[in-house]
């Protein structure tokens, strides 16, 4: 990005804040217009425990601009979000946060407020594929704050600049440790189907019949993965990954920014930080695929205070709010603006994780409900390919088997 572009996060913090208070009291809700005399609104606000103190402050920001608006700030696991509103919506939330992957199911279902006074505000401000995850069916629900995407962790004593560009060097110079014998292999390699140009669920996500990857090219990603078996620069690892990476036995391996302070404390300075490599699945170097996932705030459809809440959710994906997530939670944002920042741009994780957003290094993971078969028939179908249990004869048939089985309506 441009460095003029560039500014650090703590100036803009300052800048932001200091006119978060006007730009909130200039902003007003649709309808006759707020006085004093006006009935004060009582909406409700969950978020992940470890943000309490940020969205407390922001809270208060927020409700100093809007004092007929009152918010009451609760711990709830955002990954929660869809069984807790299933069970009582009423009883949930006005606004809360969840994982867009969890959009399909809330927006079919009938339990989220469509995005409908911010939505062209968002788009300008937020990165394509925040905005591709908090959309479904055309309609913007969700209010991203943030995004996750998988990275190359690294030995800087065993693997150098060169040697991280491609998976082959990386399994020639070094050893790559990771996942594919056992459950969860899926998350980290799913995503190979995109690099050999296939689409699971659609290029939307959102199609229950839209995975069409029992071709030729789905095939190439089965054999590749067969063909790990025998690579001596592969190390299959699950839950041992972190000694192996701490005693050198491998030399990079792929996670999130979930495990950075696992691996910071493993190899302290030697600890190197990436996008993904390219990946030659038998038609030259290509770049390897990885999921997104988007953090959002949503708008309980049972609200009844459907503009104040929506006010509130889009205050908390505001840049100054941003801000405060990334230097409290570390929480890579999803605003062009702060993602641009020196801050971000200087921090060798939010850096990579910024870089494996963007369009042609991840794909937000699949929105249709029907991705929960997917995950189970293609753990079994990749453990036994790795295993050798798959000849190339039948990695066509499985294929057919498995898009069929993932491809069944889920509510």
């Amino acid at each position: 990005m441009k460095s003029a572009m560039k500014v650090s996060v703590v100036a803009m913090t300052t800048i932001l804040l200091a006119s978060a208070a006007t730009s909130l009291v200039a902003t007003t809700i649709e309808g006759p217009a707020v006085n004093a005399a006006a009935k004060t609104k009582k909406i409700k606000l969950w978020v992940d425990t470890a943000t309490l103190p940020t969205y407390k402050k922001a809270v208060a920001t927020f409700e100093a601009a809007n004092p007929t608006i009152k918010v009451t700030v609760k711990a709830s696991n955002s990954t929660d979000a869809l069984k807790n509103l299933q069970k009582d919506a009423t009883a949930a939330a006005d606004v809360f946060m969840f994982p867009h992957d969890q959009i399909g199911s809330l927006a079919t279902q009938g339990l989220l407020y469509q995005n409908t006074k911010y939505s062209k505000t968002l788009k300008k401000t937020q990165i394509a594929g925040a905005m591709e995850g908090a959309s479904y069916d055309g309609k913007t629900y969700g209010y991203p704050y943030g995004v996750e995407a998988q990275v190359l962790y690294y030995n800087k004593e065993q693997l150098n600049d060169d040697d991280i560009t491609s998976w082959t060097n990386i399994t020639t110079k070094g050893k790559m440790g990771s996942n594919l014998g056992s459950a969860g292999a899926n998350y980290t390699f799913a995503p190979l189907f995109y690099t050999a140009g296939d689409v699971l669920y659609g290029k939307s996500g959102e199609n229950a019949k839209g995975t069409n990857i029992d071709n030729a090219k789905g095939v190439s990603v089965l054999k590749w993965m067969k063909a790990q078996k025998t690579n001596a620069g592969f190390v299959q690892t699950s839950s041992d990954v972190l000694n192996q990476l701490q005693s050198g036995k491998i030399s990079a391996t792929l996670s999130g920014p979930w495990s950075y302070n696992d691996y910071k404390k493993a190899l302290g300075d030697k600890l190197g930080i990436a996008p993904y490599p390219t990946v030659d699945l038998g038609s030259g170097e290509k770049q390897m695929y990885a999921f997104s996932g988007i953090k959002l705030f949503g708008v309980n459809q049972a609200t009844k205070s459907a503009l104040a809440s929506m006010k509130l959710a889009n205050y908390l994906t505001s840049d100054e709010v941003q801000v405060a997530g990334f230097q409290d939670s570390h929480y890579i944002p999803t605003s062009k603006v702060v993602q641009a920042s020196d801050d971000v741009q200087n921090d060798e994780l939010a850096k990579a994780v910024v870089q494996m957003s963007q369009t042609g290094y991840s794909k937000p993971m699949p929105k249709s409900p029907a991705m929960a078969n997917f995950w189970s028939a293609s753990d079994a179908l990749f453990n036994d390919t790795y295993k050798g249990k798959v000849s190339d004869k039948q990695m066509l048939p499985k294929l057919t088997k498995m898009v069929k089985q993932a491809s069944k309506s889920v509510k």
